[in-house]
């Protein structure tokens, strides 16, 4: 039973309490502001995600890749497709927006993101043909001067719209039929070339004010049925690396009015394709021309349909000498990227895990740090 006594001491120093927290100072009113964007660096990551879960809400994760802090994000809307300009000052995004956010009129834009501040610079409405597909190098891609944007269609049939990045203005659309992935020639900022399904490239070159164009189509360059390529080239002049699905590397040059195979060989030897080597993963590969070296993402036991598995091992190849000199640990990676540096660092993104790992290049590749995980279905990173 509960005396009177104890009920009035309980109230007693409730009181007190009280007064004393109405005699305390106030607390200092919350200041609301902006916070402002931390200066980039080479080590600023950009990773896009799908967000799948949710898919109209795709985003660009931004992370400082050093303490591996969440620095921001640019929103991507449905199925975004990214690329930073080539000095890295924006993030072009071309996306598919409904008015009922995921019904009704279709409207698609091409969005620039200032990498400085964070803040959306400009905004064009683009033809409503955007491709919806995975985040991969090429399915947007700015001319070398950052003159002009290339942006991906699908509707199912292929095609390129051409937007004028000075003028802002969208100038051609570009039928590639059958063909696949933007490949800007450093040449030539008028010109790109595009993968296609026969096994050619078409080299497409658009005259001065960007509303028209000629194309040439290659030889037969690749065997798109017996030995596909990669999509993801990694461009270094107006050469592309690309690694095929039986571990097979083809340099194509992008530079002249038709693409050409420059050079050839193999990531495996006959002991690697008897355990089963092959490549495998999103953005599988990265090129540093200035150490020329080819980091390339490799998974054991390989089968048919097994090219999207994440990476056992990463080997590490001399452009000269075409070796391999180095195997590191492949941390899962799905996704890998090199920083613009002349003593690059190498991120891989783990897709098993969710998280960036990082990895050191010299003396020797080897994973140094890791951070907490971060994305949801991520498969493209930039390197500022």
């Amino acid at each position: 039973m509960i005396r009177a006594s104890n009920i009035l001491r309980v109230g007693f120093a409730l009181a007190v309490w009280c007064g004393a927290a109405l005699a305390a100072d106030p607390l200092p009113p919350e200041k609301i502001g902006v916070a402002t964007a931390p200066v980039p660096t080479p080590h600023r990551l950009y990773l896009t995600d799908l967000q799948i879960a949710h898919i109209t809400d795709g985003v660009v994760h931004i992370v400082d890749g050093q303490s591996f802090k969440y620095l921001g994000m640019f929103s991507t809307g449905l199925f975004g497709i990214t690329a930073l300009t080539s000095d890295s000052s924006e993030m072009l995004v071309a996306s598919t927006y409904y008015t009922k956010r995921n019904r009704g009129d279709r409207f698609d834009q091409l969005e620039a993101f200032d990498t400085k501040t964070f803040a959306l610079k400009k905004e064009i409405q683009i033809p409503a043909k955007h491709a919806m597909a995975l985040p991969y190098k090429g399915t947007i891609a700015p001319s070398v001067d950052d003159a002009w944007v290339f942006i991906q269609n699908a509707t199912p049939l292929s095609s390129v719209t051409v937007v004028d990045h000075k003028a802002w203005k969208v100038t051609a659309e570009i039928p590639t039929l059958g063909c696949w992935i933007v490949l800007p020639s450093q040449s030539n900022p008028r010109r790109f070339a595009t993968l296609c399904g026969d096994g050619t490239l078409v080299t497409v070159t658009l005259n001065e004010k960007g509303d028209s164009a000629t194309q040439a189509r290659s030889e037969k360059l690749f065997d798109a049925e017996k030995d596909p390529l990669f999509v993801q080239g990694e461009r270094v002049g107006d050469s592309y690396y690309f690694v095929s699905y039986e571990g097979n590397v083809k340099v194509i040059n992008v530079g002249g009015d038709v693409a050409k195979v420059e050079d050839a060989w193999s990531l495996v030897d006959d002991a690697d394709k008897k355990a089963g080597w092959k490549p495998g993963g999103y953005q599988l590969q990265a090129v540093h021309a200035a150490t020329k070296r080819l980091y390339v993402g490799m998974h054991d036991a390989a089968k048919n349909g097994s090219h999207k598995n994440p990476a056992k091992e990463i080997w590490v190849f001399d452009l000269a000498t075409k070796k391999r000199i180095q195997r590191a640990p492949g941390s899962n990676s799905i996704a890998m990227a090199l920083t613009k540096e002349a003593k690059p660092t190498l991120y891989a993104y783990d897709g098993i895990n969710l998280n960036f790992v990082r990895y050191e290049t010299a003396p020797e590749l080897k994973p140094v740090a890791s951070g907490d995980k971060v994305g949801d279905f991520a498969g493209l990173i930039e390197t500022h």
